[in-house]
């Protein structure tokens, strides 16, 4: 209490500090000179108040905002002191040295320096403290002390604050533009960046001027390529804020947008972030049109070329001096020439966006969260401004919304929210109409991926109850319901995009059943296979099942998928879907079986004119209209087996999940029955049950008899789906003669689905099935035959083990969909550990280098993701070489030399790189080519050596020192060498003395 009574009495110093200031400047305000003789104020007196006020700046406090007032007396006492009495070169060798050890005073030093300048006109104080700046060594910047990192600072925000004033002397900033120090270059770009921006802007500079803006715009371009990732980051910046100022001449449009795109591909994220933050901003303020699309740009711009042409060409030799009669032409011409001129730099502008879309919407799955938010930010900014395939990258990060990173998800849910569901309008209906259309196209040829990426986003609205809620629900209902003229694929999207609104559609049941489902369901199969899925989605009605039921079998192209879905839904929803899918079975034969009868056999005449018999006692080929009946029953055939594949396999399903869940509910009920039932003194449990092997062991049983009821009863005599077995076999044995494309596709399909069925079945078509996938003539079969034995290594891995190699060979296939379809497939079976990774994953290698980049990354992301298993790629890199190094493949060495690069960068752990070293080295003594020496030789290389493995190198000599005559092994080995020998330890340059000793006694 004493303490802080006596305290009291003190002097509170940062409450009377200000006022001292205040004090102090209305004194040198006055006209004190002649206190003075000669009225010559003395050094003293200026050194004394000065070093006061410099003092008070080296305060840590002194930049905070609770100190403001208290700085901005003391810039005022020292801009009095700068201006009257002579303090000005002294002010300069201060600030100097304040930056040079006080880092955090490099804005109020800006803002000292700023004040003098424009409030005391003391102009010149500024450009001799960029001088003194100018005139340090490069040696002295390049240590980045915190000194340059305070010049840096002090410099981009004096530019912000007086950017005319560094003009006439910012030609000594620019030597420092070749200097060591990465912060300098920056700060030297950031205050050209201002000066082009604040200062030489606008259509009428002058020709100094506009020489000075040019010269400076070189520069920044310049540094696009710096050496340092944050230099070149920050030109690009600088050059976003050059833009977004609407700064940059149009004549640099196209040059600066190339520039920026190659800049996507560099190894900084940092660098990559702020190009597509640039390209986003030259999208945003083109001058050029609100649509860019080169197809459109380039049809408009030919005719105007061949009409400039044609101008020229009509235009007389000479002027003609009497009349003026041609200053007319020459001014069309002049317009004419600009618009050909306009829609060439267009078109060029259009490319360089083409590219930059492409490029960019592969960097949505990227690691790196930040560049996959300016990513997407990137895609709304294109689609805003209707940029041509701007939806594609809408499209392509809708599946973000599942990201494990949540701010990746938050970003993506708020870009769609953001296009999609704040749509403009005068009104509630016309935002309604707008919100319908935007998602309408979006749903357009979407996959079932698709939709539920979507209502993931969508839900939400669709739960609200606001105004536009209800009227966009109204609109939904009148486009799929038909009441207003609408095309068939919006229809389709609105039944989808009703399904996202659960609680609308559940009590409009019967409407949704009607129109899609009823008598003129054959019309659009599409909209009806999208209201079973809407329909499955949201209810566990049965009445449906009737609409099914009263199908009729068309040759329509949809039909297919629509009753992929039907079946679905019946084995969802029916209380005895196995009863009525027999029946839809049985009425398909029968419908299938007049169909033949009613074609009956063809007659003499017509046996002439045409061929002979391609389906046995089905059809008859032949000519006329006998062959679009040919047609039409191989269709309808087609449609009988698909119907059976899909039964067979929604039937397995069934058992396995419903079945067996309600075979589980009621033991469960038994249970705790008879657990009800026990007497009270009976608490005492057995061991079996304790342990918990009674509940195991009757699931067990339920899963033997699901087993067993497929095993024996599905295909059983008298089943409706044993009598289409043998027909499928036979129609896929026999390529020759059942060769239509679509009977061909889905009998595959279908008897893969019926080898889902049980082990035997499985095994005794197991060799056909391979034989379509090796043989087929249509890819499209080959990729589906691909999907279908990926699910049948699933279920039955132990009958699939043998045929592995088979399934990696279509890796090398022709057709890029089947390519891409055997390395998706590959890839779930690899990762999910149902197939061991074993020697012929050297085939997912080879596609690391496919021409098709889609298929290269899903390649490049395989390796990523084994990458993540333990030691995974490390066991297998020895088999990979061995086979990419076989004479008889016969690759390229540049190619096996990329592929090589890529996987070993995966070998980060030292013991890893040390058994490598060792292993490839013995691997020297077995290969047999000059060729397989060199493979060798690279892939060592490649590692990073350590000093374990440099000690196995020199263990293993025997086993290379007689190659090393071989340049293809001698240059490796030397690098690795050389690298070691840089290290300076005598031991290393031992073994680079030894080898360049090995080649040169050779050569002796």
């Amino acid at each position: 209490k004493k303490d802080k009574v006596a305290g009291k009495g003190l002097l509170q110093w940062d409450s009377e500090r200000e006022k001292v200031l205040q004090c102090l400047t209305q004194l040198l305000q006055l006209d004190i000179r002649t206190l003075w003789s000669l009225s010559l104020v003395e050094e003293e007196f200026v050194s004394c108040v000065t070093c006061c006020c410099y003092k008070l700046l080296e305060n840590p406090t002194i930049s905070h905002v609770k100190s403001k007032s208290t700085r901005d007396a003391i810039i005022h006492v020292l801009g009095i002191m700068v201006k009257k009495y002579n303090h000005m070169l002294g002010a300069c060798v201060k600030v100097i040295q304040l930056l040079q050890h006080f880092e955090q005073l490099a804005s109020v030093c800006a803002q000292a320096v700023a004040a003098w300048s424009s409030e005391y006109g003391v102009k010149a104080i500024v450009g001799e403290i960029m001088r003194e700046i100018g005139q340090k060594s490069s040696e002295e910047l390049a240590r980045e002390g915190s000194g340059v990192k305070a010049f840096s600072s002090f410099l981009s925000e004096l530019s912000t604050l007086v950017p005319e004033t560094m003009i006439p002397n910012i030609s000594v900033l620019l030597t420092h533009l070749e200097g060591e120090s990465p912060s300098l270059r920056v700060a030297v770009c950031e205050v050209l960046g201002e000066v082009l921006v604040r200062v030489l802007s606008g259509d009428k500079l002058g020709d100094s001027a506009r020489a000075s803006r040019d010269r400076f715009l070189d520069t920044l371009q310049e540094h696009i390529h710096d050496a340092h990732s944050h230099v070149r980051a920050r030109v690009l910046q600088v050059y976003a804020r050059i833009v977004n100022s609407k700064a940059l001449p149009l004549c640099r449009y196209t040059e600066v947008m190339e520039l920026t795109v190659g800049r996507l591909g560099d190894k900084s994220v940092h660098v990559c972030k702020s190009a597509i933050q640039l390209l986003a901003a030259f999208i945003a303020h083109n001058p050029y049109s609100c649509k860019l699309c080169l197809m459109c740009i380039s049809l408009l711009s030919g005719p105007e070329q061949e009409t400039t042409e044609a101008m020229s060409s009509d235009a007389p030799p000479t002027p003609q001096k009497e009349g003026g009669g041609n200053e007319g032409g020459e001014s069309e011409l002049k317009k004419q020439e600009m618009l050909v001129q306009y829609l060439k730099d267009t078109e060029s502008f259009a490319l360089q966006v083409e590219r930059a879309i492409a490029v960019i919407n592969n960097m949505l799955y990227w690691k790196t969260t930040t560049v996959v938010q300016e990513a997407v930010q990137f895609c709304v900014t294109a689609f805003e401004f209707s940029v041509a395939d701007s939806v594609c990258g809408v499209r392509k990060m809708l599946p973000l919304v599942w990201s494990t990173d949540v701010t990746i998800k938050d970003t993506v849910i708020q870009a769609y929210r953001r296009l999609y569901l704040n749509p403009p309008g005068d009104n509630t209906r016309a935002k309604a109409q707008t919100l319908v259309d935007n998602l309408s196209d979006l749903m357009i040829d979407a996959s079932l991926g698709t939709v539920q990426c979507l209502e993931e986003i969508v839900s939400e609205f669709f739960s609200s109850e606001s105004a536009l809620q209800t009227s966009v629900v109204q609109v939904l209902w009148e486009r799929f319901s038909g009441k207003r003229e609408t095309k068939a694929l919006h229809r389709r999207a609105a039944v989808l995009l009703l399904g996202m609104a659960r609680e609308v559609v559940l009590s409009n049941l019967d409407t949704l059943c009607s129109v899609a489902l009823g008598e003129k369901v054959a019309e659009d199969y599409l909209l009806a296979r999208d209201t079973l899925i809407t329909i499955a989605n949201i209810t566990d009605h049965v009445r449906v099942c009737i609409h099914i039921l009263c199908i009729n079998f068309q040759s329509d192209p949809h039909w297919q998928t629509f009753m992929e879905q039907a079946v679905r839904l019946l084995y969802f929803l029916a209380e005895s879907p196995d009863q009525l899918c027999s029946r839809l079975l049985q009425r398909s034969a029968h419908l299938l079986l007049e169909q033949i009868t009613e074609c009956g056999e063809p007659n003499q005449s017509q046996l002439q004119e045409g061929a002979p018999r391609l389906l046995c006692t089905f059809v008859y080929d032949c000519k006329g209209n006998i062959l679009v009946l040919f047609l039409a029953n191989c269709v309808s055939l087609a449609q009988v087996l698909s119907l059976c594949g899909a039964v067979a396999f929604w039937q397995v399903s069934h058992l396995e999940r419903s079945v067996s869940s309600e075979l589980r509910r009621r033991r469960g009920e038994k249970e705790e029955k008879e657990e009800k039932e026990k007497a009270p003194e009976a608490n005492d449990s057995c061991v079996e049950e304790e342990l918990g092997l009674v509940g195991a062991s009757a699931e067990d049983t339920e899963v033997e008899f699901i087993r067993k009821i497929c095993d024996t009863e599905l295909l059983a005599e008298g089943n409706m789906l044993s009598a289409f077995l043998p027909l499928l076999v036979k129609v896929c044995s026999s390529p020759g003669k059942y060769s239509h494309p679509q009977l061909t596709t889905a009998a595959c399909l279908a008897i893969s689905q019926y080898m889902m069925i049980s082990p035997a079945v499985c095994k005794d078509n197991i060799r056909l099935l391979f034989t379509v996938l090796e043989k087929s003539p249509l890819p499209v079969v080959r990729a589906n035959t691909i999907v279908a034995l990926g699910d049948l290594t699933v279920r039955f891995p132990n009958i699939l083990e043998p045929w592995t190699p088979n399934l990696y060979a279509r890796l090398s296939d022709d057709n890029a969909s089947v390519r891409l379809t055997a390395i998706m497939v590959l890839t779930q079976l690899v990762l999910k550990d149902v197939m061991k990774v074993k020697g012929q994953v050297s085939e997912v290698a080879v596609l690391l280098l496919d021409p098709e980049p889609h298929i290269a990354s899903l390649a490049l992301n395989f390796f990523n993701e084994l990458s993540a298993k333990d030691n995974a790629i490390y066991n297998l890199l020895p088999d990979i070489i061995s086979r990419l190094s076989d004479p008889e493949r016969g690759m390229k060495e540049e190619d096996f030399n990329t592929i090589m690069k890529q996987l070993f960068s995966y070998i980060t752990k030292e013991r890893q790189t040390e058994s490598l070293v060792e292993k490839l080295c013995q691997r020297f003594r077995t290969a047999k080519t000059e060729r397989q020496w060199a493979d060798l030789a690279v892939s060592l290389s490649l590692l990073s050596v350590c000093e374990r493995g440099f000690k196995k190198l020199q263990e293993c000599w025997d086993c290379y020192s007689d190659k090393l005559t071989e340049p293809g092994v001698y240059q490796p080995l030397l690098s690795i060498a050389a690298k070691l020998r840089r290290r300076a330890k005598s031991q290393f340059k031992v073994l680079h003395l030894r080898i360049c000793g090995s080649k040169t006694a050779y050569y002796t």
